[in-house]
């Protein structure tokens, strides 16, 4: 196994780009090593309070070095003294290198003239292969004749692609292999080297983590209902065509994960797939995401700089795929989505009533198995895409909000014991406040098979009553909000209410009865 000393400072640049954060800086360069089998042997590190470039002598500063198989800060204090502190610690790393403990170096921005030149002058002895970044510092490197294999600037690169490259630099100047970890992991992906991008995909995640998205631009069209809030209706058109820019860069991160990287690659790609609708948002994220990784690691072979290196992976790779959904997979993607959103109003106008109460009396069963998540949530946030609302939305917050509510405020005024009104509030405030939470209603649904029955009943009829009144709403909105942001203020009022009332009902009574058992 080849053993690797990893020196530098926060920097000028640096600083501004992962350097005032060192463990955070550390720790990706840690999981890669492990990654690649690389024995960490030693650390020294020096990070300022404030960029070197405006650092003075009574700069607070503090000293890193390795011990124990982690990172440690070992000494605080003005940069002067932490530079003295460090000659210490360079001392001991040259006497390292010189009895063979050490094959090679990591270095970001170091003082090859004072804190780190002992070990410097001992790698350029031993002719260890050197990595690094840090403009000014690998010339003076360079200039001492270090064996430099990979050098770059700090512009434009991020914790994790400095990373990469010095590990992927080191492993082929040693013929090792290593499969990058793209990932913050655990022990054991960071063996695995977990990479595929492929592997990444998941569509229900991309759907979950845009929700905040979506419930903005519901927000937006609450408040553009409100007379004097009339002129955010431009405000909701933005937002709407904004949505398939927040799925690219969502799928981009998920995929690649190569952090401002990937973000920007999304970016891009999103605003090339605008026309595609949030399908063709989510397609172009995905491929930039992919074409992120592999532009990323052919640049890293090819030894181009890490600045561009980022460059043309985030930048290429965003182009590449948001032009191929503007012009070949958009037209596809956006007709995917009609079409979908089409067969739900049909199926809707077949029958109001009925696709209502049915939706209620299965989205309980459906969240407990699992296929919410990966089914309902995606159709809502289609309905969403133009409107701003949706049908199985209202019966979302009519058929689980509420009826979660129901069963928790029964629990609170009329428990089978004390301890349960003290579990149900918190649960019913949370269903009140924020819309959400329908999990806390679990504990009494599953300890009774009356309550669990009742939230289904009450399900369907909430469900049902949406479809009399038409309505169009969500959830995840503080059921204060909600009826406000829905095309049917009345109507989604009395769906919530009856549904909230119906399983309070019967929780209460299935409670007292329970009580009356036992008594």
């Amino acid at each position: 196994m080849k053993k690797v000393a990893i020196l530098g400072s926060s920097g000028g640049n640096l600083y501004n780009l992962g350097g005032k954060d060192p463990n955070k800086l550390l720790t990706e360069i840690l999981v890669q090593c492990k990654t690649a089998e690389l024995n960490v042997s030693a650390v020294q590190f020096i990070g300022a309070d404030v960029s070197m470039d405006s650092a003075k002598d009574t700069t607070k500063a503090s000293l890193f070095t390795w011990g124990n198989g982690e990172v440690n800060e070992v000494f605080r204090g003005n940069l002067k003294e932490t530079n003295i502190k460090a000659q210490q610690e360079d001392e001991r790393i040259a006497q390292l290198i010189e009895d063979g403990e050490i094959d090679g170096l990591i270095v970001m921005s170091i003082d090859a003239d004072f804190a780190n030149k002992a070990a410097i002058l001992a790698a350029v002895e031993k002719k260890l292969p050197i990595v690094g970044t840090g403009g000014t510092a690998m010339a003076n490197i360079s200039s001492k004749g270090a064996n430099v294999i990979s050098t770059s600037g700090t512009t434009g690169t991020t914790n994790r692609t400095r990373a990469i490259s010095f590990v992927s630099s080191l492993t082929r100047h040693w013929g090792l292999k290593y499969r990058p970890a793209f990932t913050k992991s655990t022990d054991a992906q960071s063996k695995k080297g977990e990479g595929s991008g492929f592997k990444k995909i998941n569509i229900r995640g991309i759907m979950i983590s845009s929700l905040p998205a979506f419930i903005s631009m519901a927000l937006i069209l609450a408040l553009s209902k409100i007379p004097m809030f009339e002129g955010l209706g431009d405000v909701f058109d933005i937002i709407i065509k904004a949505l398939p820019v927040v799925l690219a860069v969502i799928a981009a991160k998920q995929v690649s994960d190569l952090d401002e990287v990937s973000i920007v690659a999304g970016i891009i790609a999103g605003v090339l797939s605008v026309d595609g609708g949030i399908i063709g948002g989510i397609i172009g994220g995905i491929g930039a995401g992919l074409l992120v990784q592999f532009l990323f690691m052919k640049c890293v072979q090819w030894r181009f700089p890490m600045t561009t290196v980022n460059i043309v992976a985030g930048g290429l790779s965003g182009v590449v795929s948001g032009l191929l959904v503007y012009y070949l997979v958009g037209p596809v993607a956006l007709m995917l989505g009609d079409y979908i959103k089409l067969l739900i109003e049909q199926t809707i106008a077949f029958s109001p009533i009925l696709a209502g109460a049915i939706a209620g009396l299965l989205i309980w069963p459906a969240i407990l198995g699992g296929v919410y998540h990966a089914a309902i949530l995606p159709i809502v946030l289609l309905e969403m895409e133009q409107t701003g609302v949706s049908f199985l939305g209202a019966v979302d917050m009519v058929g689980l909000v509420m009826v979660a509510a129901g069963i928790n405020l029964a629990n609170i005024l009329f428990p089978r014991d004390k301890g349960e009104a003290a579990i149900a509030t918190p649960g019913f405030m949370i269903n009140l406040g924020f819309g959400t939470f329908v999990e806390s209603a679990y504990p009494f649904m599953f300890s009774n098979k009356v309550v669990f029955a009742g939230a289904i009943l009450s399900g369907g009829i909430g469900g049902m009553l949406v479809g009399i009144f038409d309505v169009r709403g969500t959830a995840y909105l503080p059921t204060f909000v909600a009826p406000f942001a829905s095309n049917n203020l009345i109507g989604l009022i009395v769906a919530m209410v009856s549904s909230l009332l119906c399983a309070f009902l019967i929780t209460a009574f299935a409670n007292k009865a329970l009580k009356a058992k036992k008594a």
